[in-house]
């Protein structure tokens, strides 16, 4: 489906579970990976079928914005309207305005965090649950100071400079908190977060370091080290590792559907 935002035209594809309990369905809405200029939703598509029908939920798979043509901060401004819109919608759609869920893996995973953040500028209601897997969350570190594993990417960093750039290429914006959801200033009025985290990953000290703000915050946080693991671990294997992690997420996704409706 097609869904019109001031940013740009955003393709959404919708799961369905094949059987649910419920009349009015929870929804998990999912942002895909790709350091924010690559990659489709379609790479996700075997992940949200199968939350749809381990969860019961509906899967929002979005297709968002990209830099470098859509740079900081409009994909976040794009998924706020998306949000919203589901929100406005949920009736027409057999959704559960009350049980709205978001999350992502890698760039997917920082644009989740962010929308939370702006969602709490705004002083408007936060998803039940933010799933942040492998996030990346800190554009002002340069990547040579980070624990790099693959030894290609340690000894040119300059590539993860030029990507980063496409995404923040304004003096600043690194540092922004929407950007770099490390440096805000955090509320226990956030979303509950899982955090999924691969033991060889770059972005592991960011993950871990938010983890910890969320959690002296008053945010109930569970955060999940997997050992062994490389960054994209839960779509690139190993698959017991992956599987075990699909489940994680799935399982944390149904304990946030059953809560009590405010």
């Amino acid at each position: 489906m097609k869904v019109e935002t001031s940013v740009k035209t955003a393709d959404i594809a919708l799961y369905y579970p094949l059987e649910a309990a419920r009349k009015k369905l929870p929804v998990y809405i999912n942002f895909h990976g790709g350091a924010f200029i690559m990659h489709e939703k379609e790479m996700d598509d075997p992940y949200c079928r199968y939350l749809a029908n381990r969860t019961e939920c509906v899967v929002a798979n979005v297709e968002y914005a990209k830099a470098p043509e859509y740079p900081f901060p409009k994909p976040i401004e794009q998924l706020y309207e998306i949000f919203r819109w589901i929100k406005k919608n949920a009736d027409d759609l057999n959704f559960d305005s009350e049980r709205i869920m978001i999350g992502g893996q890698s760039s997917g995973a920082n644009l989740a965090a962010a929308l939370c953040l702006y969602l709490e500028e705004k002083g408007e209601a936060q998803p039940r649950l933010q799933v942040l897997n492998c996030p990346m969350l800190d554009f002002a570190t340069p990547h040579s100071n980070k624990p790099e594993p693959d030894m290609l990417r340690a000894r040119y960093p300059q590539a993860a400079h030029l990507l980063n750039m496409c995404y923040v290429p304004k003096k600043g914006q690194a540092e922004n908190p929407l950007a770099s959801p490390v440096y805000a200033t955090v509320s226990d009025r956030l979303a509950p977060a899982l955090i999924v985290i691969a033991e060889h990953d770059a972005f592991r000290p960011e993950a871990e370091r938010y983890a910890k703000k969320l959690r002296e915050a008053g945010v109930d946080v569970q955060e999940i080290l997997f050992e062994d693991c490389k960054h994209a671990f839960t779509h690139l294997g190993p698959k017991e590792k992956a599987e075990e992690a699909w489940e994680t997420v799935a399982r944390k996704i149904r304990e946030a559907a059953e809560f009590p409706a405010n």
